[in-house]
């Protein structure tokens, strides 16, 4: 009822702002027709159709624990090969009896895009993550694709291009030459990506198999399942020296995304990494760096113990960063994924 009555008190203010009616219910999912069978004659009314009255849940619906037992059954050893038609009739040779042929397939064919397991990268060139952002250009309507690869570990970015267009093709050539450039072993590497058609490309796919890398993908209409990505996309729109107006050419846009990666690998001190750059990270070189910051703040301490409170400032590098950790991994492990703007 609250609800009601705050979506019929913002399409009448909405009204009342010069909005016509239809456009302003069509704007929440509405029809005229039900907001008028909600106010009545006397202001918003409970809904009293029967559905509405019985929770709107049918009466022969599946419970969970049958779903999970046809789920189970289709799964198992005995059943694994074998469609509803063929699996309904067997279970009633057996005298059981769970559901309908129709209802096993609809639980089949129901979608279940559970969390993807957690990944964890101890070492550069254990873990990457890709995307394609657009930038602007100067025609109305046209632009152009970034391709970027991002080592999580160190969060340096190992790989990327500017291209006119979206492409499989492109994507396992760009990703061939860095994965070679980068000296990567086979069966060490999982590559992380969105659901895009690029990412699940066949060329795209059959390049990952031959090199021996495991793909991994975010689930549908989830971003926050790929963030190193979009927390590296941010930085770079964010990023002061973005142009403020679209890209002339590939060559313009080229230029400025060298120019790009040079300050972020090599320059940008990264909050995530103790704000050491990435290139130190993956060359190694934070340990000799963040152990060098670590006596020179014992030392001050040492000198002046009168100004610490506790323990001096933490400079230990991240020794395990995570990709989707569940609700159960540690808090310790979880603060490793905080982005960097």
């Amino acid at each position: 009822m609250e609800q009601r009555r705050a979506v019929s008190t913002w399409i009448e203010e909405a009204c009342a702002a010069g909005a016509r009616l239809k456009p302003a219910c069509e704007v929440v999912g509405l029809s005229v027709r039900t907001l008028q069978r909600w106010r009545g004659e006397d202001g918003i009314q409970d809904d009293a159709r029967a559905a509405a009255a019985q929770g709107r849940t049918p009466a022969n619906r599946l419970s969970e624990a049958e779903r999970s037992t046809i789920l189970e059954v289709c799964n198992g050893p005995e059943f694994a090969d074998c469609p509803p038609s063929q699996i309904v009739p067997a279970l009633a040779d057996q005298g059981r009896y769970i559901a309908s042929e129709a209802s096993f397939y609809r639980v089949l064919r129901a979608p279940s895009h559970r969390r993807p397991e957690p990944v964890a990268a101890t070492a550069p060139n254990q873990l990457w993550s890709w995307d394609i952002t657009y930038l602007a250009t100067t025609l109305k309507g046209s632009f152009f694709y970034l391709y970027l690869i991002l080592d999580v570990f160190s969060r340096k970015i190992v790989g990327w291009e500017v291209f006119a267009e979206e492409s499989s093709t492109h994507a396992a050539a760009l990703f061939e030459q860095a994965h070679r450039r980068e000296g990567v072993d086979p069966r060490t590497l999982t590559l992380h990506s969105d659901n895009g058609a690029p990412m699940k490309g066949a060329t795209m796919l059959a390049t990952l198999q031959r090199l021996g890398v495991a793909p991994s993908f975010s689930r549908p209409g989830v971003s926050n399942d790929n963030p190193y990505s979009e927390a590296l996309f941010k930085t770079l729109k964010y990023q002061p020296t973005f142009p403020s107006q679209p890209f002339e050419d590939l060559g313009q846009a080229h230029t400025w995304v060298a120019g790009f990666v040079d300050w972020y690998n090599e320059h940008h001190r990264h909050s995530a990494l103790k704000f050491v750059t990435p290139g130190q990270r993956h060359r190694g070189e934070d340990q000799r760096i963040l152990l060098e910051r670590s006596r020179l703040y014992e030392t001050a301490r040492a000198q002046h113990p009168e100004r610490w409170s506790g323990a001096t400032r933490n400079w230990q590098p991240d020794t395990v960063v995570l990709l989707n950790p569940g609700k159960g991994t540690p808090k310790k492990e979880v603060e490793i994924l905080h982005n960097d703007t």
